[in-house]
């Protein structure tokens, strides 16, 4: 297969996992952690009623995926298998962004879930994806 196209598909396929990983993993683990009585989503005055266990949830949502789809992207492209997978992870950095805009939530979380869960994930991804970096 040519290696532009190979690489062009590495992205798709690795930033389409993702996506449909992360709504799966948020549906399930809120499911499994069900918010606290009381909360109302787009209320921010309610998210004092959250502990630290209810933003596990979506921390693993885009953590898990940004790693499977960096990895994935890794196996598939043909050539600078690091920088596919990064681009995995920067077009789900892109969306984390938009949700922070979206969906009120603590600023610690933000924080720490735009700096942690996207491109440093995606770089594990990468890497073992890569066979270490190659």
């Amino acid at each position: 297969m040519n290696p532009i196209l190979r690489n062009v598909l590495a992205v798709l396929v690795g930033a389409t996992v993702c996506v449909i990983l992360n709504g799966f993993l948020l549906g399930l683990m809120m499911n499994a952690i069900p918010p606290p009585e009381g909360f109302v989503p787009n209320e921010m005055s309610t998210y004092a009623l959250l502990e630290a266990k209810h933003f596990l949830s979506p921390f693993v949502a885009h953590a898990v995926p940004s790693v499977v789809g960096g990895c994935i992207a890794a196996l598939i492209a043909a050539t600078r298998k690091m920088t596919f997978a990064m681009v995995v992870g920067g077009l789900h950095l892109v969306g984390g962004i938009l949700a922070a805009f979206m969906i009120p939530a603590p600023t610690w979380f933000v924080i720490l879930d735009l700096t942690m869960a996207y491109l440093p994930m995606a770089w594990i991804g990468g890497r073992l994806g890569s066979r270490g970096g190659r």
